[in-house]
């Protein structure tokens, strides 16, 4: 009887030791993939300064957005919110509405961060092309429509990666669904 009461008392201490060693509670669980939804290309006005942190980029027209299942163009009212961080990254918050070429309308909206360095920073103010190799540019989208065709865009949280950007010029990114 001694042996099972034992048992009883240390069992609950055994399995928290198990489940909570240092291995157990790094260990990965679940894999991501992706699946490319679209190519965005944004032109935008020079940033006004709302403050030393906030800047506001307007959408100019022009831009598009160009897939295997989606194609359109952005129009207004479409802005772009960033505020740079002590730290030097930006946080990003844009709002931009797409009508695609069959006529039905999609809300894209995203936040994300943008980090530079002082050599890419001096880049883009010369007017250089930055690329996704030359600062760190990930956004996190997500879309809303009532168009039946593209009701899928509703069910999916998206990722994507800045493809390159012009400062005062325009920035283009690819966009995938997390699956």
């Amino acid at each position: 009887m001694e042996s099972r009461a034992l048992i009883r008392r240390l069992l609950p201490w055994a399995c928290s030791a198990v489940l909570f060693t240092p291995w157990a509670l790094h260990a990965q669980t679940t894999t991501i993939s992706t699946e490319y939804l679209m190519t965005v290309y944004a032109p935008l006005d020079a940033g006004e300064a709302v403050d030393s942190s906030l800047y506001i980029y307007n959408v100019r027209p022009g831009g598009w957005v160009k897939g295997p299942k989606i194609h359109g163009t952005l129009i207004a009212p479409s802005g772009d919110w960033s505020r740079v961080l002590p730290s030097g990254a930006s946080r990003l918050d844009v709002r931009a509405t797409i009508k695609t070429d069959d006529g039905a309308l999609i809300y894209l909206t995203y936040n994300g961060v943008f980090k530079d360095t002082k050599e890419s920073e001096d880049r883009a103010n010369r007017g250089e092309v930055l690329t996704s190799r030359d600062v760190y540019f990930i956004i996190a989208p997500t879309m809303q429509t009532s168009a039946q065709k593209y009701a899928w865009l509703n069910d999916v949280q998206c990722i994507g990666k800045m493809v390159k950007y012009k400062n005062d010029g325009y920035v283009m990114y690819d966009i995938f669904a997390v699956r």
